[in-house]
């Protein structure tokens, strides 16, 4: 006991004395952080209050001019405002304005931080923001921040790490002397045994029965560990197609891959009498088709080219690719009849808008559910007619498909049935809008694995389920038991291809800046923003074409100096929603441009057509910044194409909070797309953000989408689908063990 006191003692106090002379530090760096949020806080106040203040220091009413400061300082940190007149002379304040602090103390202008003052009300922060009046004069608009609470939080920041770095001291001191006691017992003990001849004489008893369970429960430790190792190991893979194909040469060696989806990854299609095969621009046929090419699977998809049926056999297959076949393609037909029920109607009407919340009212009517039910019907017996096997693997994509795993289970037993839905999950009360919910859920719950981009739709499905079925929701264990069956649900944000193909960003930036600038008449120095989107309510283009003007109108000084160009790719043209959106979009971008007619520029320059990949490329890399204001999304792959095609490390991107990708890039300037004032705030930042600022965001954001490419997703699916047809084939030995 000596010993160790002797050795808790001094470590406490050492730790202690390190607590005690680290707080100035933390002190320094906490007051540092507070004084730039101040800063920022005094910057989007003045720019909200600069309008409502010129008007009524213009109108000549001091007495509502000190109503409406007084207004202002009901705000808790708020403890003054001011406002010095061009002239000179005492100014208007609030009540509680420092007697000490007259116009000609205040910081200098051109100070962005301001100052600090002392007062007997306790620390005060000053910021200052110029106001223009009509008459070309400028007065200023002073902002007074209650410092106090910096030093609240500051001393119990310091009490808080003091008591850290004891109970630490204490714990590891613990901790050392408990090891260190159990080693010499065990040195003794090992002493002793060999003093009796115990492993030398003679062999130690290997059927003691109080050992059991600790020998059971050590191989159990092992396996754990094991798995453990395995997993890290697979997390720092370094996911390429070739690591994919040596995967499926490995564990899957022999298993058939099968994937459904509505989408195909090539197109046959009939131009000027000649049969030509397109590839669409997919991050979902980037990702698959390795796969595909590794372990000539099938992929069965919706035949919708204009040549797809002269090109298929009787089977209704096609090998791929045209040029070095290794898999093949199996065709669904349906009639323009039922292609508006199940895509156009149930799919697209229906759980587009339930699923996304973007304010457009879902329609569902029975015709559209029946097509629905039996073209996935119709996609589940393909699958069936392909399988050479009783247990393939088959990866069924997005929300065109939700009957079908059900329908494949109920045909296929063994079958491992990885779903990815590619749309946010909504939360338990919109789902619940659906006539068909219970049977949606059924069809999904048929899956073996049920993937989602973000935790937070893994959570909703959870919710969902235990709301609306009598189901087994075990949130530890991320799984859903349900009719005997058990479905794993797993988030695996989906991302883009790594490295970019070489011929998307092979001309230099430089030449893409002049050559956008030039297609449009700008001039060289013109800054430019870019969005890049389908025409679609969900992606929030008249938000941020309001963004645009309001930045306009808080900052003129961008007049004629900035536009932002929207490339927009019509989509669903079909349907009703979609053509009034595409007329509000048009007309939109014609007010603003009318309104700011006497710019040399127009603000808002809207080329509504489809752009091939080479082209949006071209403007990602001319660029000053991406705008993405989706109003929900389930990750929004435009964000990880507009970082992965800046190679200069330069440019910024401003990214609406409701997508997917707001969780994996906060370096980008989040946003909500609904707050036109702070979204006009960020473009201005984006704007004037100094090249080093953007080299450091940039760097962190290329990272981690080089570490986290479309070939991870796929490969972390497979690797799941693996790991779940191995456990399964292990007998069940915990009755036994018992």
């Amino acid at each position: 006991m000596r010993l160790s006191l002797r050795f808790i003692a001094p470590l406490l106090v050492l730790l202690a004395a390190f607590a005690w002379a680290l707080t100035p530090f933390v002190d320094r760096q906490i007051l540092g952080w507070f004084v730039r949020d101040l800063d920022i806080r005094a910057r989007f106040v003045a720019n909200t209050v600069q309008e409502p203040v010129r008007e009524l220091v213009e109108a000549g009413d001091v007495t509502r001019v000190r109503q409406y400061f007084a207004r202002l300082t009901s705000d808790e940190r708020l403890f003054a405002v001011g406002y010095c007149r061009p002239g000179g002379g005492a100014p208007i304040t609030s009540p509680l304005w420092p007697s000490d602090l007259g116009c000609d103390r205040l910081p200098a202008l051109d100070d962005p931080g301001g100052r600090n003052l002392a007062s007997p009300h306790g620390a005060l922060h000053v910021s200052v923001a110029p106001v223009t009046l009509s008459d070309g004069t400028t007065g200023t608009l002073v902002l007074v921040h209650d410092m106090s609470f910096i030093d609240r939080r500051s001393a119990e920041t310091r009490k808080y790490i003091f008591y850290l770095f004891t109970l630490l001291g204490i714990v590891v001191s613990l901790i050392t002397v408990a090891i260190a006691q159990l080693s010499w017992r065990g040195w003794v003990n090992g002493l002793r045994a060999l003093m009796r001849g115990e492993g030398l004489l003679r062999p130690a008893n290997k059927d003691t029965p109080e050992l059991t369970p600790v020998a059971r429960d050590l191989r159990e430790l092992i396996r754990n560990i094991e798995t453990a190792h395995r997993s890290r190991a697979e997390e720092h893979v370094a996911w390429t197609p070739e690591s994919l194909h040596e995967m499926l040469e490995g564990p899957l060696r022999g298993q058939q891959v099968i994937v459904v989806s509505n989408r195909q990854p090539y197109i046959h299609e009939r131009e000027h009498g000649a049969v030509v095969v397109r590839r669409p621009a997919s991050g979902l046929v980037t990702a698959l088709e390795p796969i595909m090419r590794a372990c000539s699977g099938v992929w069965i998809a919706h035949g919708n080219g204009s040549a797809d049926r002269s090109v298929v056999d009787r089977r209704d297959r096609v090998s791929v690719p045209p040029e070095s076949p290794s898999y093949q393609i199996r065709r669904i037909w349906m009639t323009p009849e039922e292609e508006a029920g199940y895509y156009y109607g149930f799919a697209n009407e229906g759980l587009w808008p339930l699923c996304h919340i973007a304010h457009v009212r879902p329609t569902f009517r029975t015709t559209d559910w029946e097509a629905y039910v039996k073209i996935n019907q119709r996609f589940a017996d393909a699958v069936v007619e392909e399988a050479t096997s009783s247990d393939p693997i088959v990866l069924v994509q997005d929300f065109h498909l939700a009957l079908a795993p059900r329908m494949i289970r109920n045909a296929l037993p063994a079958a491992t049935i990885i779903t990815f839905w590619h749309i946010p999950w909504p939360n338990p009360e919109a789902f619940a809008i659906c006539p068909w919910r219970t049977e949606l859920l059924d069809g999904l719950l048929g899956s073996t694995v049920m993937g989602f981009h973000t935790q937070f739709h893994c959570n909703n499905f959870f919710d969902t389920v235990d709301r609306l079925l009598e189901a087994r929701v075990d949130r530890e264990m991320f799984t859903v038991s349900f009719q005997s069956s058990l479905t794993t649900v797993k988030r695996y944000p989906i991302s883009i291809e790594w490295p970019t193909p070489a011929a998307l960003i092979s001309a230099p930036i430089a030449a893409c800046r002049a050559t956008v600038r030039e297609r449009h008449d700008l001039p060289a120095e013109h800054a430019i923003g870019v969005g890049v989107d389908r025409l679609d309510y969900t992606k929030g283009i008249e938000e941020r074409f309001r963004a645009v003007e309001r930045l306009l109108e808080l900052r003129p000084e961008w007049i004629g100096r900035f536009s932002f160009i929207q490339l927009a790719a019509p989509t669903r043209t079909r349907i009703e929603q979609y053509q009034d959106y595409e007329a509000r979009v048009r007309a939109l971008a014609r007010r603003i441009n009318d309104r700011f007619a006497g710019a040399t520029h127009p603000p808002i320059i809207l080329a509504i057509a489809h752009h091939p990949p080479s082209a949006v490329y071209e403007y990602y890399r001319a660029a000053e910044l991406c705008f993405v204001s989706s109003l929900h999304d389930g990750m929004n792959l435009v964000a990880k194409e507009f970082v992965a095609a800046r190679d200069d490390e330069r440019s910024v991107l401003v990214l609406s909070r409701f997508t997917g990708a707001a969780r994996e890039l906060p370096e980008a300037l989040i946003v909500n797309p609904y707050d036109a004032d702070q979204c006009a705030l960020a473009l201005h930042l984006a704007l004037t953000m100094p090249d080093s600022e953007q080299r450091d965001r940039m760097q962190l954001m290329r990272a981690l989408i080089r570490e986290f490419s479309v070939y991870r997703w796929a490969g972390r699916m497979l690797v799941d689908a693996t790991d779940l047809r191995r456990r399964e084939r292990v007998p069940e030995r915990q009755g036994f063990l018992a």
